[in-house]
């Protein structure tokens, strides 16, 4: 059975840092595009990051460059967000996703992780 588990997520104050993890099981890791999803209270999930099955090629939300780092480790079935200089519209809860490429839609999601930045 497919099953992804984020964890990481807590309170931060601006500019502080957090790593989420994305466990996965139940399928073949590294055959999968792994993504990052968010939802803020209100609005609607967005992309945040992705990265390629061989972990090669990633993309970012616009947003988000140059502050967040997505990695996989295919030897532990493991996706990573590292997120720094946080800032309080970072805020939402946060979701891995399988996804077969990187451009084409998600195929199953975690349960999240809640990441609330503020002072």
């Amino acid at each position: 059975q497919l099953q992804l588990v984020e964890s990481g997520g807590g309170l931060v104050q601006p500019g502080g840092s957090l790593r989420l993890s994305c466990a996965a099981s139940g399928f073949t890791f590294s055959s999968y595009a792994i993504g990052w999803l968010r939802q803020a209270p209100g609005k609607e999930r967005e992309g945040v990051s992705c990265i390629n099955k061989d972990g090669d090629s990633t993309n970012y939300a616009d947003s988000v460059k140059g502050r967040f780092t997505i990695s996989r480790d295919n030897a532990k079935n493991t996706v990573y967000l590292q997120m720094n200089n946080l800032k309080p519209e970072d805020t939402a809860i946060y979701y891995c996703a399988v996804k077969v490429h990187c451009r084409l839609s998600v195929r199953a999601w975690g349960q999240g992780t809640q990441v609330t930045v503020s002072s």
